[in-house]
């Protein structure tokens, strides 16, 4: 996507994640939050014996604690991870892998079209891709456009497939918060339809997480309040438009063969 914003330097992403490790120790609360949205995931994850099921920017690797098989992956290499992926160039073979989780991953990519072609390509037939991103709900829009050092991208041409001399490797550290709200609610682009099914759709207040400060913020409310902050969730989750500050995407892949992947 082309929008406005300054150049950001590609290890910013190493950099947020060791910040987000110091977070994670010393907030209990954002630890149980983040349990919640890995259950969800684990509920729309296809199942069977030989389950692949791979993360994609799994940053401090939490989700292991809710999906223990879950192989964790991110662009840079740490202790806790399993291995080093690039979402452009997995090194899966085709047809590999069951279930692919992208969890606050899915703005940062900067051509979707040239991802979910790799993410076709990698996946089973009938395979799972699960996004988890941010939404832009009245209140989604106010809480990241102004308390979030990511551009929200709410306008801008959509640049869905990579140029021809783009390398993955040398990919720019880049961010759109919207992309999955303009994408798959909005549906400005519908290139994705051709190769993957929807199967679930659900836009969230996750007022839990907003009110817990996330990795950077003050936490507004303690930690025994939370199941009261859930329920309110679930009531405020009825009016999307106006508090969804997050979305959840789950697409299947078709069964017949994927298009080939074209780059402009």
């Amino acid at each position: 996507m082309t929008f406005p914003g300054r150049p950001v330097p590609g290890n910013q992403h190493d950099r947020e994640i060791h910040e987000n490790l110091e977070a994670w120790k010393r907030k209990p609360l954002l630890r149980e939050v983040y349990r919640d949205f890995h259950r969800l995931l684990a509920r729309y994850v296809a199942q069977d014996r030989e389950a692949v099921t791979l993360e994609l920017g799994s940053g401090i690797g939490s989700i292991k604690e809710t999906l223990p098989d879950c192989m964790t992956s991110d662009m840079f290499p740490n202790p806790w991870l399993d291995r080093l992926e690039n979402a452009y160039a997995l090194s899966w073979g085709a047809g590999t892998v069951t279930n692919l989780i992208l969890f606050d991953v899915w703005h940062h990519l900067q051509y979707p079209g040239t991802a979910l072609k790799e993410f076709a390509r990698v996946l089973r037939p009938r395979g799972r891709l699960l996004l988890l991103d941010p939404d832009m709900g009245l209140l989604g829009r106010v809480i990241y456009g102004l308390l979030h050092h990511e551009p929200l991208g709410c306008g801008g041409r959509i640049a869905w497939n990579a140029p021809n001399d783009f390398d993955p490797k040398d990919a720019p550290y880049f961010a759109a918060q919207a992309s999955a709200h303009r994408i798959f609610y909005r549906r400005e682009n519908t290139g994705w339809m051709r190769d993957w099914s929807l199967v679930h759709l659900q836009r969230m207040a996750s007022l839990t997480y907003v009110a817990s400060g996330g990795f950077r913020g003050p936490q507004l409310y303690p930690a025994r309040l939370l199941p009261y902050v859930r329920m309110l969730d679930g009531a405020f989750s009825h009016w999307p438009k106006m508090f969804a500050t997050r979305i959840l995407i789950v697409l299947e892949r078709k069964a017949e063969e994927p298009t080939p992947a074209t780059m402009s």
